[in-house]
């Protein structure tokens, strides 16, 4: 959401970014203190002892990593912020609606902001960090993963794009820092973490039978606030490595758990937003049952740990097509509906697997082989993937 619309426990913000730090220390002894370690070879049994070397002081090694780690944070903001902007939202009589933040994905002035961030406008203005001004219009807007794409007329001459890492390759404990303009205060940056990996957020629009689902989040305890929606999070490199999208708070102030949209999706969506206006998700046309099985259930239903339970099917959709089956567990807990365990060979854990491999893997039109499990039996079914409705 924009600064100030909150909802109660998930909130959606306005800006935000994230890397990994490739060190490690060796175990170091304190100052003026010397030992032996008594190890055995291979083959004997008299231990020999061995002088460890002895490393003056701790706190050197902690100033020196704590330097480093400052130069980096520094670099990455001067080399990034200029990319960063504060987007105002305005209806179609000027009142302003909100503001959020946004970064600068091409040469050709597109820029990456959250749905949330420009749904309700009609006029658009961004401002850069060194206060220039443009007017901006609206290229396209994806609701389900809530990101947009707006674009200026001109780039002011210092501003170049940002750069795009792999949120793939993401691990949890790597460095990360946020950039936006959380409460409307312009540049600000904060630091955190990759607090987990995987998580999944329920998408704003609500369709028959449920709503979707945004795959691969990011968790971070970097401090998101109003106003952060929309930017950058990025790792040590300045490589932006997710968009910030939401927090779980009872407040409606940072709480510590925050979340951004991976750069994988942007990726893929960015360049149909740019170019029609809006992207076509891959679909089968399933309801899955939402709740991991316990082991008594899996025991009573005779099925492996790890997979997908289709509850539903929804008539003309491709899983009807391909003779998907379903079952309603609330009506019978009995294993008369299919069980998904993998996709195109790729074995499937649960529904965020599958939601996954099919938003980042699969195009509409694709043809995928499903393996479920049917009456006890692995059973392999082509399915060709229709377009999200």
């Amino acid at each position: 959401m924009r600064q100030f619309r909150l909802k109660p426990t998930l909130f959606l913000l306005t800006l935000l970014a994230f890397t990994a730090l490739g060190c490690q220390l060796a175990s170091v002894l304190p100052a003026n203190q010397s030992s032996t370690l008594n190890t055995v070879e291979a083959g004997t049994t008299e231990p020999q002892p061995v002088d460890l070397v002895e490393v003056d002081a701790p706190a050197q090694v902690t100033e020196l990593v704590t330097a480093n780690l400052e130069t980096q944070f520094i670099e990455v903001y001067h080399r990034v912020n200029p990319a960063v902007v504060h987007i105002f939202v305005f209806d179609e009589d000027g009142f302003l609606l909100g503001t959020g933040s946004g970064f600068v994905f091409d040469q050709a002035g597109n820029v990456v902001t959250n749905n949330h961030v420009v749904a309700d406008g009609r006029e658009y203005e961004v401002v850069f960090a060194s206060g220039e001004r443009r007017r901006a219009t609206l290229r396209g807007a994806d609701v389900d993963s809530d990101l947009a794409v707006i674009q200026v007329d001109s780039l002011p001459a210092d501003v170049q794009p940002v750069t795009l890492g792999d949120s793939s390759q993401l691990q949890v404990g790597q460095f990360v820092i946020a950039i936006g303009n959380p409460f409307g205060e312009a540049g600000s940056m904060s630091i955190g973490i990759v607090s987990g990996l995987g998580r999944t957020i329920e998408s704003q629009r609500v369709v028959a039978g449920g709503s979707f689902s945004i795959p691969q989040v990011i968790q971070t305890d970097a401090a998101i606030n109003p106003g952060n929606s929309g930017g950058p999070l990025l790792n040590l490199s300045g490589e932006v490595i997710g968009v910030n999208s939401a927090i779980l708070s009872t407040s409606g102030a940072n709480s510590g758990v925050g979340f951004s949209i991976p750069v994988n999706a942007v990726r893929n969506i960015a360049p149909a937003l740019i170019a029609e206006g809006e992207y076509s998700y891959p679909y089968i046309g399933i309801s899955m049952y939402p709740q991991a099985f316990t082991l008594r259930q899996l025991e009573a239903l005779e099925l492996p740990p790890n997979g997908v339970f289709v509850s539903g099917v929804t008539e003309g959709t491709p899983a009807a097509e391909a003779g998907l089956i379903g079952h309603n567990l609330s009506t019978s807990f009995t294993a008369d509906g299919d069980y998904i365990i993998a996709i195109n060979g790729e074995p499937v854990r649960n529904s965020d697997d599958l939601l996954s491999y099919l938003v980042f893997e699969t195009t509409v039109g694709e043809t995928v082989e499903l393996t479920i499990i049917r009456e006890g039996e692995e059973v392999k079914l082509p399915l060709t993937l229709g377009e999200r409705p």
